[in-house]
């Protein structure tokens, strides 16, 4: 039924996605926590609190209209923040009981599951992309999730007080400039609806941020959809 009623969802509250199974109870444990972003389709959030998405009424093919607590939070610009259980073939979404069960308040939640992330995965790390600079760990299914590793951002401010140009149009595809890089910026700006169209299925986000003063914001709208 689970499995049923997220196919039914997915069109309207982000797009196309894909869902795994429910986590065992073997792999719902705080050492398994983990955080992935994902595509809000025609939002374009301000700010970067954590809003949760709530209910969603669905109706079945049988006609039965239900209630389903996502467990989802709107983030920033058009991408929501997904709470997971890291496993070895599937990757469980966590329920809001979860995060009770745990003891996390979402903040908490976030703070650990990238340390989680930087644990099991490693540090982000960085090569030259064109005029960019990328960004990954050892499993494209996170690189995107280091967007939300705000110590390595604040790092990076350290060389560039005027701020970086991130963009994460698609789940393995982190990328930044600094934003005195004026080419590469205005390449960001001109390729990531492109990049973020062609992405498909993995696509996250159209838009550009901004990091800087310790915190993200819109930079470059996302593209409006049609």
């Amino acid at each position: 039924m689970l499995r049923k009623i997220l196919s039914l969802m997915f069109p309207v509250l982000v797009g196309a996605a894909t869902m795994s199974a429910p986590a065992s109870a073997a792999d719902n444990t705080t050492e398994n926590l983990m955080v992935v972003l994902r595509e809000s389709v025609g939002a374009n959030k301000a700010d970067e609190t954590l809003v949760p998405m709530g209910k969603a009424k669905v109706k079945l093919g049988d006609g039965q209209v239900v209630d389903f607590d996502t467990g989802w939070y709107s983030y920033l610009g058009d991408m929501h923040v997904r709470f997971v259980f890291d496993g070895p073939n599937s990757m469980p979404n966590a329920a809001p009981d979860d995060l009770k069960r745990l003891g996390l308040t979402p903040d908490a939640a976030l703070e650990l599951a990238v340390k989680n992330i930087k644990r099991v995965y490693g540090e982000p790390r960085t090569k030259p992309w064109n005029d960019l600079t990328e960004v990954y760990g050892k499993s494209p299914d996170f690189d995107s999730s280091y967007f939300l590793d705000k110590s390595f951002w604040t790092e990076l401010l350290k060389k560039h007080p005027e701020g970086v140009v991130a963009l994460v149009a698609k789940r393995g595809g982190l990328a930044y400039a600094p934003l005195s890089n004026q080419n590469a910026v205005e390449g960001m700006r001109k390729g990531v609806e492109y990049l973020h169209a062609s992405s498909e299925k993995m696509r996250v986000s159209s838009a550009l941020y901004l990091f800087k003063d310790g915190r993200w914001s819109v930079f470059q709208a996302p593209t409006a959809k049609k």
